[in-house]
């Protein structure tokens, strides 16, 4: 399909640059499969599901990848992306045009990194010496890894590290945070319970890929960056009795939608999981693990607004987004939310 049917105008002023205080009264704009657009908040989210159905929120937590640091006069910046083993990350590189392999990054407070190879995306492997795992030395020299579109309008600072973590947040590896469950709070975890909905938790360590721009000009062309993640085999079992039983599953945010479609068979079954996936979803996709989906709005021209138009329909996405700007919703990572049925 052509990327510019997924393009749209967004003024700037509804790009959120914090999140809602408290964090389950941002907005919840209720999209069904036809019929009326609710506008609701977060905390009506219990009333719109049903007894037995299963909310699936992603684990991952944001470590601070966001490094800068010179390699002789030049400076360099990395965003890590995604784990190739116990001390080197593949990172996307600012400046890197300046780095020759073998090189060293000096980070700062005694972090520093080699330039170990390039990758052809222009991305780098890097190599961190010593004993001290390396979520140690991130945490020492790091930053949190805002999107672009925030951290080009603001710096990041001390409330970051906590606005931009869920409180699912127990399994170190994002670089970008699943933030459709950045809006939940314990009274509504205690308000989804009292209803009968049940969760559950998978872990997909989300990358900074998510935030690439789609160069191409038809989806076919477009490569999609692939991240780690893992479903046991005990969830899965849940999660399937749970589907035969009747009840919907939920899934909290795109990247738990993209692990479960990962894990599931064309028989409809969700099967453990563990490894990389890179599963591009654009409309004529048949989705196989979940019947809905809670999400935050997101770009123009983005792999996740052509995959929230792959589970309602491109048309009905356009209706729901141009409502959503004229009602003046908020966007993208720190902004509000919807709720999805098809």
């Amino acid at each position: 399909m052509r990327v510019d049917l997924f393009d749209f105008e967004l003024p700037t002023e509804n790009i959120a640059l914090r999140p809602a205080r408290p964090r389950d009264a941002a907005r919840l704009l209720s999209v069904p499969g036809a019929g009326s657009l609710g506008d609701l908040t977060v905390l009506d989210l219990p009333s719109l599901l049903n007894p037995g159905d299963v909310l699936v929120f992603n684990d991952t937590r944001v470590i601070p990848a966001q490094l800068e640091g010179q390699r002789g006069e030049a400076r360099i910046g990395a965003t890590l992306h995604k784990r190739i083993d116990l001390r080197r990350w593949q990172a996307f590189v600012r400046n890197g045009k300046r780095l020759r392999e073998g090189d060293e990054i000096l980070f700062g407070s005694g972090v520093t990194a080699h330039a170990e190879s390039r990758f052809a995306d222009g991305s780098w492997t890097l190599f961190f010496p010593g004993d001290e795992p390396v979520e140690v030395l991130l945490e020492r020299a790091g930053q949190m890894p805002l999107p672009p579109y925030i951290a080009g309008k603001r710096p990041t600072d001390a409330q970051d590290r906590e606005d931009y973590q869920t409180m699912f947040a127990a399994k170190d590896g994002a670089v970008a945070a699943p933030t459709a469950a950045l809006h939940f709070t314990p009274r509504l975890i205690e308000a989804i319970a009292a209803r009968g909905i049940r969760t559950e938790t998978l872990t997909l360590h989300v990358g900074a890929g998510t935030f690439l721009p789609v160069k191409a000009e038809d989806t076919a062309d477009h490569q999609m960056h692939a991240e780690w993640g893992t479903i046991d085999a005990a969830t899965a079992d849940r999660l399937n009795a749970a589907r035969a039983a009747g009840n919907r599953v939920i899934a909290v945010g795109t990247t738990s939608l993209r692990l479960l479609e990962s894990a599931a068979g064309e028989d409809r079954v969700i099967r453990p999981f563990e490894g990389d996936t890179a599963i591009f979803i654009t409309p004529g996709y048949t989705f196989r693990a979940i019947d809905g989906l809670m999400t935050n709005f997101h770009l123009p021209k983005s792999t996740l607004f052509m995959l929230v138009s792959a589970l309602m329909g491109l048309e009905r996405m356009h209706e729901a987004y141009a409502h959503a700007i004229a009602q003046g919703y908020r966007f993208y990572s720190y902004g509000d939310s919807s709720l999805l049925l098809p």
